[in-house]
This record gives C-alpha cells, structure tokens and sequence, in this order.
C-alpha cells in the first residue's frame, strides 16, 4: 500500500505515519512544518519506504501518484494555532482539502479527513452523537478552525456524491501523548510544562468545563480502523471519559509531583462547556473503543516532556 499523509510531520500524523509503516505501507509524508516539526519524523529518515516532502497544501500537490490512500490531517489544530494562523486554517480546511482530494480522485484513492469534535461547537446536545449538527458562533475567535472543519466534512461528501470518491472522515476528539508540542497551547502539555517548571497551572474559569482526553495509541487504533472499513459517514473517535478541567489540573499535580498551586483565569470567549463523544457508531461499526487510562497516558506523556525539556 502507497500512502500519502498530509501533516504527517505533526502530533498525530507523525504517530499514523509510524503505525501504517509497521503494516507494509509506503509512506510520503507532506508538510510545511508551521506546526509540525521534523523532530516528530527523525527518527523514520533512514526508511527506505518513508520519504518526506515539505509542502503547503494549499498549493496544488505535485507528488507523483498513484496512492493507496491519502490522509488529509494538515491543519493547525490548538485554540492558540489557529488563533495564530486564522487565513492559513481556513485556506487548509477549503484549498487544502479540494487539493488532496483531486490527488485522491486522479489515482483513485480512498480518502480520509481529520476532521474534529469542533464541528459540534459550543454543544448543546450531550453527549455529542454524529447526527447533531453543532452550535457554532461563526464570526467567534474559534471559528477558523470549526468553520474549516466543517466546510472540509461538506466538500468531502460532495465528491462522494459527485464522482463517487472513496471518503472516510474521522471526528477527533482531544488526544493527548507524546510528540505534542508544548507551548501549543493545549490543556495537557500546557499543565505539564507548568508542573515541570514549578509553576501555578493555569486552569480558564472555575475548571468546571469538562474535557473527554483519548490517548494517541487507542486514538491510532480507532483511525485505522475506520480508514480500511467500509464507513462513508462521519465518525467520532474518541474518550468517552469526561472530567472537568480542575480534575485534570490535580491529577497532573499528583502525578507530577510538583508542589505547585493552582491559578485560575478568564475563561476564553467562545470555550465549550462540556465535550464528550457518542462513540456507539465506533463502537459498533469499528468494533472499536479506548483502552488507556488517562493516568497511564498522561505519566507516559509527562516521561516524554521531562526528556525533551531536558
């Protein structure tokens, strides 16, 4: 199998990038590196099957075909990213994603979108199942990245419905792990960066908000799962464990160690209240469900960090 992964030098897609090695794929990872990085794939440079082509999606993609499969996971995907990148996620969500999809057209390629649990917005529905169809605040500072997500998931089905494109599109739910980027933003690595430092955690409001946090092994499984089954509809890949953010501060406090407090602040405009995924479609379509605990996850995410700060 020839596999094309955009985004492939990121958190996840790195990760994707080792586990379909491991299954016979070729794999050719496409980056631009505004959030990725090559640290993520240096160890894979000596792979005669892994080769790297630093590239912006939302130019047209001239890697010669054909593919298996392409994976379209290109996108800045924290709050702080995208706040960072507005017209650049936006531009990946629509260009990028038209052009991925035209290299999985001219090949025939089965297709995948990351796509991401943001499309629900703001929920007012709870837990958030597939057919719900979100509360979005379109003009708000996060939509950039909802709105892309969205409008990716929309061009998706239209050339499933147009030319009978082979699609798969994953909604993501958090995932935490190794090869996150700290200072990204992200309620983990930003607490474990703090933690490690001997600072304050900085939790937005009272930390009542509740987060549901996928480990990027079980998160792996469940990609994969849904990339070689015959699932057109959108599916929820995710940790149905949910917690409230000021749970998650004291546990990496506990685990960590760290005598540090914890400091509250603003909640950001446009924060979800609660995020938790409706995973019965995974479950019975995929036969698919997370196995990790988060207290497992997070010391060996923590493991990681202490390293790289080092």
């Amino acid at each position: 199998m020839r596999t094309l992964i955009t985004g492939g030098a990121g958190f996840l897609g790195s990760h994707l990038c080792d586990y379909l090695l491991d299954r016979g794929h070729t794999i050719v990872c496409v980056d631009n590196l505004i959030t990725g990085s090559t640290h993520n794939i240096a160890h894979l440079a000596g792979n005669k099957n892994f080769s790297f082509v630093e590239h912006d999606v939302t130019e047209p993609i001239s890697v010669k075909g054909p593919f298996d499969y392409v994976l379209h996971f290109a996108s800045p995907a924290s709050p702080m990213d995208y706040g960072k990148y507005p017209l650049e996620t936006l531009m990946t969500g629509s260009l990028g994603t038209r052009n991925t999809r035209e290299l999985s057209l001219e090949g025939g390629a089965r297709f995948m979108l990351a796509s991401t649990s943001e499309v629900y917005g703001d929920p007012l529905e709870h837990p958030q199942r597939e057919d719900y169809h979100g509360n979005v605040d379109i003009t708000g500072p996060r939509a950039v990245y909802d709105e892309a997500k969205r409008f990716a998931e929309t061009i998706t089905m239209a050339y499933h419905r147009k030319h009978r494109l082979d699609v798969r599109i994953a909604r993501i739910f958090n995932t935490y792990g190794p090869r996150m980027r700290l200072g990204d933003g992200r309620v983990i690595p930003t607490f474990m960066e703090q933690a490690i430092n001997g600072e304050d955690l900085t939790v937005f409001g009272r930390g009542t908000q509740t987060r549901s946090f996928c480990y990027y092994r079980d998160m792996v499984e469940g990609l994969y799962g849904l990339l070689i089954s015959d699932v057109i509809e959108p599916v929820n890949i995710g940790d149905p464990n949910e917690m409230p953010v000021i749970e998650l501060a004291m546990m990496v406090l506990e685990i960590s160690g760290a005598g540090s407090g914890i400091k509250h602040l603003d909640l950001p405009k446009g924060d979800p209240k609660m995020r938790k995924p409706d995973i019965s479609r995974a479950k019975n379509l995929l036969a698919w469900e997370p196995l990790t605990p988060l207290e497992e996850g997070l010391t060996e995410t923590l493991s990681y960090f202490q390293e790289l700060l080092e």
